[in-house]
């Protein structure tokens, strides 16, 4: 029963319900794109823009890959996702960055959204034929520090999207596109306050500006892409060698034919000596449905160069929400650290 419900999913347009549920009914292609694809991130709320740098800022602000504290990261990450309708549905992420020098740095990422295996009969009788649609989206970016505490980004992303099921619509075809991100983030240099160091964050990242998705060009049918700014900025409190607190907001505007709403989220990520975190975070969709309202905690262990996080989201939405109850798990390996400092000890400025 399960896998027709399924089916139906894909038939009516299963991108649609994701996009829904992303952003407050918005409806765009391949929106995937939004989900958030790692627990850390998830763990604070959906936030990245301005977040301290990891493995995973490629999906949020691959900008600030140059302020990392590592020379080189593999990360890989596991979402189950509809988990109380299938077992077999869910999204990939793997990434990787090397830094050139202290000034630039590229990385490469992959995420795959698979959508399980579906029978699909023509009639009781029928044996049935076996399809599994999917979609996925390849990256590669360049950052550059352009200071001390300024750095840029592009990225280059191939999308393909294969949703349609040929026994259904002969005329359905792969569609395929490609976009361009354009972001930046700022991190000072830590500065002395009375009781506390403290690092101020920024940044934004305009993301998936390209072309729309035709899967069947004789139709004229096209699919928008979901060309999203996100905004945000925090601040870190060092409360000493081993204890640090990071705080973090972030805003999100959708650009889309039938949106006119701005979502954001709260996040705080506490870390003890660089091994262990604790996290959590709020996020808000303020298009006055409240259907898309959540609050998430996540965790993160260290040993050596090897880090694992998970996080689990609980929905306070008004309305029932497919992300509700949902886990995600990452595991990176993190090459080349410095010093627990972000910067030098004669770097510091006194507020």
């Amino acid at each position: 029963m399960k896998k027709i419900i399924l089916l139906f999913l894909l038939l009516f347009g299963v991108g649609n319900l994701f996009a829904q549920e992303q952003n407050g009914g918005s409806v765009t292609g391949v929106p995937f794109l939004l989900i958030s694809a790692d627990a850390r991130a998830s763990g604070m709320g959906n936030l990245g823009v301005a977040t301290a740098p990891d493995v995973f800022s490629q999906q949020w602000n691959p900008a600030k890959y140059p302020f990392s504290e590592n020379k080189l990261g593999i990360g890989l990450s596991y979402t189950p996702y509809l988990s109380s309708m299938s077992n077999d549905i869910a999204l990939l992420n793997l990434n990787y960055f090397n830094k050139i020098n202290e000034r630039s740095t590229y990385a490469l990422s992959l995420r795959y959204f698979g959508l399980g295996e579906t029978v699909f009969k023509q009639n009781e009788s029928d044996q049935g034929q076996a399809v599994t649609p999917n979609e996925l989206a390849f990256d590669g970016s360049y950052s550059l520090k352009l200071s001390e505490t300024f750095s840029m980004s592009v990225t280059g992303r191939y999308i393909r999207s294969d949703l349609k099921i040929q026994e259904v619509d002969a005329t359905g075809s792969v569609a395929s596109t490609f976009a361009v991100d354009i972001a930046g983030y700022y991190q000072s240099k830590e500065i002395s306050f009375k009781n506390f160091q403290g690092i101020w964050r920024g940044g934004f990242n305009l993301s998936n500006l390209g072309p729309k998705l035709n899967y069947d060009v004789n139709s004229g049918s096209e699919s928008a892409l979901p060309t999203n700014l996100k905004l945000g900025g925090g601040f870190d409190f060092i409360l000493d060698q081993d204890n640090t607190l990071g705080t973090s907001i972030e805003f999100n505007k959708l650009f889309a034919d039938d949106s006119n709403s701005i979502t954001g989220g709260l996040g705080l990520e506490y870390v003890y000596q660089q091994f262990f975190a604790l996290r959590t975070g709020f996020y808000n969709d303020n298009n006055g449905s409240g259907n898309h309202n959540f609050f998430t905690v996540g965790a993160g262990f260290k040993y050596k160069t090897v880090k694992f996080d998970l996080s689990y989201l609980n929905s306070t939405s008004k309305q029932a929400s497919s992300e509700d109850n949902m886990l995600r798990f990452s595991l990176s390996f993190n090459i080349g650290d410095s010093p627990a400092s972000n910067v030098k000890e004669e770097e510091k400025i006194v507020n």
